[in-house]
């Protein structure tokens, strides 16, 4: 079984033009009846930092849950939004950007990785203490532009210590879409093995060209849990290249068919949700 997960917050966060809460909870409540494994829905962050997610509470309050088994994430930066995220009882997920990039970090979530960590150990305790599932994203996973090292026995030294952490979802993900099919396969082939009780997904950034080489090398290496935003709308500003978006959920959705990969979403609901996006997103 692959997991789609399909990443709406993503797709909107970055966008200058307000999409009201009553439009993004009409196009998330498309998504809950295409059958996606879970939904990242909205953020529990600054209204400062990222204004288009202020309305996040508000957009939970008129999705229509009863129908779906597609659970939800919310993206939380810091003990506040933590604590905010776990008092809604729809949410199952909270969602940290943990990088491995020491400038990423502090201009994400203003904080150095030491810092970081500190606050993954308190949203752990927090999501636990709520019955929530806390999961994160290794952001930078494969690369940075600012000169800050990367290398792969990086990423493997920050899974370890989420791992001690109880850490049992993580995304490694491609921010600026420098992953390269040799790197997924080297990462996603020597991290499954050593970590077994963790889940270990691929969140990739990608031009129009390069998605499916970048999917297969992670299938291939036994990755089954896979981030993607409707169209590739959304994407990293520090990419540097219009080109480079979120991976299109669609690509996913037709590849795992095409290959015979069961996902659990529902081919004709999706077509619909394909379709409504684009009225829904502004182009800026």
């Amino acid at each position: 079984m692959v997991k789609i997960i399909d990443c709406p917050r993503d797709a909107m966060q970055g966008l200058k033009t307000y999409i009201p809460a009553a439009t993004k909870a009409n196009y998330i409540n498309k998504l809950l009846r295409c059958g996606f494994d879970t939904i990242d829905f909205g953020s529990f962050v600054s209204p400062k930092a990222i204004p288009q997610m202020r309305d996040t509470a508000e957009v939970l309050s008129l999705l229509d849950l009863s129908q779906s088994d597609t659970e939800l994430i919310a993206i939380v930066a810091n003990k506040r939004g933590a604590v905010d995220a776990a008092a809604f009882p729809e949410i199952e997920y909270l969602g940290y950007p943990f990088s491995v990039s020491e400038t990423f970090q502090l201009r994400n979530t203003n904080a150095t990785l030491a810092e970081s960590l500190e606050r993954v150990k308190l949203i752990q305790e927090i999501a636990v203490n709520a019955d929530k599932t806390l999961l994160l994203y290794i952001s930078m996973g494969f690369g940075n532009p600012y000169g800050d090292e990367w290398n792969a026995e990086i990423v493997a030294k920050a899974t370890k210590e989420l791992s001690k952490i109880g850490i049992k979802i993580i995304q490694l993900s491609d921010t600026i879409g420098v992953a390269t099919p040799e790197s997924i396969s080297y990462l996603f082939g020597n991290l499954l093995p050593l970590y077994p009780d963790i889940e270990i997904g691929a969140h990739l950034h990608t031009t129009p060209r390069t998605w499916r080489e970048k999917v297969e090398a992670a299938y291939d290496a036994g990755c089954r849990r896979f981030d993607g935003a409707i169209r590739g709308y959304g994407g990293c500003p520090m990419a540097k290249d219009d080109l480079t978006g979120n991976m299109p959920t669609e690509h996913l959705v037709y590849f795992f068919d095409e290959i015979g990969a069961e996902t659990g979403v529902d081919l004709s609901e999706f077509g619909k949700v394909y379709q409504a996006a684009e009225a829904v997103f502004p182009k800026n």
